[in-house]
Protein backbone atom coordinates (compact mmCIF):
# COMPACT_ATOMS: atom_id res chain seq x y z
CA UNK A 1 0.00 0.00 0.00
CA UNK A 2 1.44 3.36 -0.78
CA UNK A 3 1.48 6.68 1.10
CA UNK A 4 -1.69 8.30 -0.03
CA UNK A 5 -3.89 4.91 0.55
CA UNK A 6 -2.56 4.14 3.71
CA UNK A 7 -4.64 7.99 4.89
CA UNK A 8 -7.92 7.04 2.91
CA UNK A 9 -8.92 4.76 5.57
CA UNK A 10 -11.58 2.10 4.61
CA UNK A 11 -14.16 3.92 3.22
CA UNK A 12 -12.54 7.08 1.55
CA UNK A 13 -15.42 10.14 1.13
CA UNK A 14 -14.59 9.43 -2.60
CA UNK A 15 -13.81 13.04 -3.19
CA UNK A 16 -12.37 12.14 -6.53
CA UNK A 17 -15.75 11.34 -7.80
CA UNK A 18 -18.95 13.42 -7.93
CA UNK A 19 -20.01 15.86 -5.23
CA UNK A 20 -23.11 16.95 -6.02
CA UNK A 21 -25.10 16.66 -3.13
CA UNK A 22 -23.23 18.78 -0.28
CA UNK A 23 -25.18 17.33 2.20
CA UNK A 24 -22.68 14.63 1.93
CA UNK A 25 -19.32 16.44 1.35
CA UNK A 26 -17.49 16.18 3.98
CA UNK A 27 -14.97 18.91 4.87
CA UNK A 28 -11.57 17.10 4.07
CA UNK A 29 -8.41 19.35 4.31
CA UNK A 30 -4.94 17.88 3.41
CA UNK A 31 -4.43 18.19 7.34
CA UNK A 32 -7.20 16.11 8.75
CA UNK A 33 -6.77 12.43 9.17
CA UNK A 34 -10.40 11.82 8.96
CA UNK A 35 -13.30 13.05 6.78
CA UNK A 36 -15.88 15.32 8.29
CA UNK A 37 -19.55 15.08 7.87
CA UNK A 38 -22.08 18.31 8.41
CA UNK A 39 -24.23 17.08 10.72
CA UNK A 40 -26.69 19.19 13.67
CA UNK A 41 -27.01 17.25 16.43
CA UNK A 42 -27.26 17.17 19.73
CA UNK A 43 -25.12 16.84 22.60
CA UNK A 44 -24.60 17.71 26.07
CA UNK A 45 -21.19 18.69 27.53
CA UNK A 46 -19.67 19.12 31.25
CA UNK A 47 -16.55 20.75 32.16
CA UNK A 48 -14.29 19.42 34.45
CA UNK A 49 -15.52 22.20 37.34
CA UNK A 50 -18.62 21.79 36.55
CA UNK A 51 -21.49 18.73 37.93
CA UNK A 52 -24.58 19.38 35.28
CA UNK A 53 -24.78 19.32 31.86
CA UNK A 54 -25.02 22.14 29.44
CA UNK A 55 -26.58 21.56 25.53
CA UNK A 56 -25.24 22.40 22.15
CA UNK A 57 -25.01 21.07 19.16
CA UNK A 58 -22.59 19.58 16.40
CA UNK A 59 -21.95 21.24 12.75
CA UNK A 60 -19.84 18.49 11.90
CA UNK A 61 -18.57 15.15 12.86
CA UNK A 62 -15.51 12.56 12.23
CA UNK A 63 -13.86 10.08 13.85
CA UNK A 64 -11.30 12.23 15.52
CA UNK A 65 -13.31 15.25 16.75
CA UNK A 66 -16.54 17.65 16.63
CA UNK A 67 -16.81 21.27 15.49
CA UNK A 68 -19.87 22.20 18.17
CA UNK A 69 -21.80 25.15 18.82
CA UNK A 70 -21.95 25.98 22.84
CA UNK A 71 -23.56 28.79 24.79
CA UNK A 72 -20.54 29.61 26.49
CA UNK A 73 -16.91 30.29 25.59
CA UNK A 74 -14.29 27.38 26.80
CA UNK A 75 -10.75 27.93 26.43
CA UNK A 76 -8.36 26.49 24.58
CA UNK A 77 -6.91 23.08 26.27
CA UNK A 78 -9.90 22.64 28.77
CA UNK A 79 -11.81 19.54 28.53
CA UNK A 80 -15.23 18.56 28.08
CA UNK A 81 -17.27 15.24 28.70
CA UNK A 82 -19.12 14.67 25.47
CA UNK A 83 -22.26 13.29 25.24
CA UNK A 84 -23.37 13.10 21.28
CA UNK A 85 -26.97 11.75 20.64
CA UNK A 86 -27.71 9.56 17.12
CA UNK A 87 -30.54 9.20 15.68
CA UNK A 88 -31.08 5.00 15.56
CA UNK A 89 -34.68 4.91 14.13
CA UNK A 90 -36.50 3.68 16.83
CA UNK A 91 -34.22 5.76 19.51
CA UNK A 92 -31.25 7.99 20.46
CA UNK A 93 -28.24 6.64 21.19
CA UNK A 94 -25.99 8.57 23.34
CA UNK A 95 -22.05 8.18 22.68
CA UNK A 96 -20.09 9.73 25.41
CA UNK A 97 -16.10 10.88 25.04
CA UNK A 98 -13.72 12.54 26.89
CA UNK A 99 -12.29 16.10 24.70
CA UNK A 100 -9.92 18.85 24.62
CA UNK A 101 -10.88 22.41 23.09
CA UNK A 102 -8.11 22.64 20.00
CA UNK A 103 -9.77 25.69 18.87
CA UNK A 104 -12.40 28.47 19.29
CA UNK A 105 -13.68 31.59 17.37
CA UNK A 106 -14.37 34.22 18.96
CA UNK A 107 -17.89 35.78 19.18
CA UNK A 108 -18.44 39.43 19.21
CA UNK A 109 -21.93 39.05 20.19
CA UNK A 110 -23.26 38.53 23.84
CA UNK A 111 -25.78 36.24 22.99
CA UNK A 112 -24.48 34.11 20.28
CA UNK A 113 -23.32 30.63 20.21
CA UNK A 114 -19.30 29.90 20.60
CA UNK A 115 -18.27 28.06 17.68
CA UNK A 116 -15.59 25.22 19.26
CA UNK A 117 -13.37 22.23 17.69
CA UNK A 118 -12.56 19.77 20.04
CA UNK A 119 -10.64 16.06 19.55
CA UNK A 120 -11.56 12.94 21.08
CA UNK A 121 -9.06 12.00 23.84
CA UNK A 122 -10.54 9.44 25.55
CA UNK A 123 -13.35 7.26 23.75
CA UNK A 124 -14.46 3.70 24.32
CA UNK A 125 -14.28 1.25 21.80
CA UNK A 126 -18.12 0.22 21.65
CA UNK A 127 -18.81 4.15 21.33
CA UNK A 128 -16.12 4.35 18.47
CA UNK A 129 -17.52 1.23 16.82
CA UNK A 130 -21.02 3.01 17.15
CA UNK A 131 -19.60 6.44 15.87
CA UNK A 132 -17.48 4.74 12.93
CA UNK A 133 -21.12 2.69 12.16
CA UNK A 134 -22.58 6.01 11.55
CA UNK A 135 -20.49 7.76 10.14
CA UNK A 136 -20.05 4.77 7.31
CA UNK A 137 -23.93 4.62 7.09
CA UNK A 138 -23.78 8.03 6.02
CA UNK A 139 -21.45 6.97 2.97
CA UNK A 140 -24.05 4.09 1.97
CA UNK A 141 -26.74 6.87 1.73
CA UNK A 142 -24.61 8.74 -0.63
CA UNK A 143 -24.46 5.22 -2.21
CA UNK A 144 -28.04 4.31 -1.90
CA UNK A 145 -30.08 7.22 -1.67
CA UNK A 146 -32.95 4.78 -1.49
CA UNK A 147 -32.00 3.50 1.65
CA UNK A 148 -35.01 3.60 4.02
CA UNK A 149 -34.08 5.87 6.88
CA UNK A 150 -35.64 7.37 10.02
CA UNK A 151 -37.23 10.83 9.05
CA UNK A 152 -35.19 12.30 11.75
CA UNK A 153 -32.39 11.22 10.57
CA UNK A 154 -33.15 12.69 7.29
CA UNK A 155 -34.24 15.66 8.36
CA UNK A 156 -30.57 15.93 10.52
CA UNK A 157 -28.83 15.68 7.52
CA UNK A 158 -31.02 18.36 5.35
CA UNK A 159 -33.53 16.10 3.48
CA UNK A 160 -37.11 17.28 2.82
CA UNK A 161 -39.41 14.73 4.25
CA UNK A 162 -43.08 14.11 3.82
CA UNK A 163 -44.92 14.67 6.89
CA UNK A 164 -46.34 11.28 8.00
CA UNK A 165 -49.96 12.97 9.12
CA UNK A 166 -50.29 13.97 5.89
CA UNK A 167 -52.58 11.92 3.62
CA UNK A 168 -52.90 12.30 0.24
CA UNK A 169 -56.16 11.00 -2.17
CA UNK A 170 -55.78 8.56 -4.18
Amino acid sequence: MNKSQESEGPREMEKKGSEKDSRFRAVNFERRKHPRFPLNLPVEYWQAIDSKSHPGRTEDISEGGILLYLPEEIEIGKNLRLKLFIDSGFDFISIEALAEVVWKELSWEDNEEHRIGVKFIDISEKHMAILKNFLNSLLDLKNNPNLDLPPRLLSALGFKTPDPLLKFPK
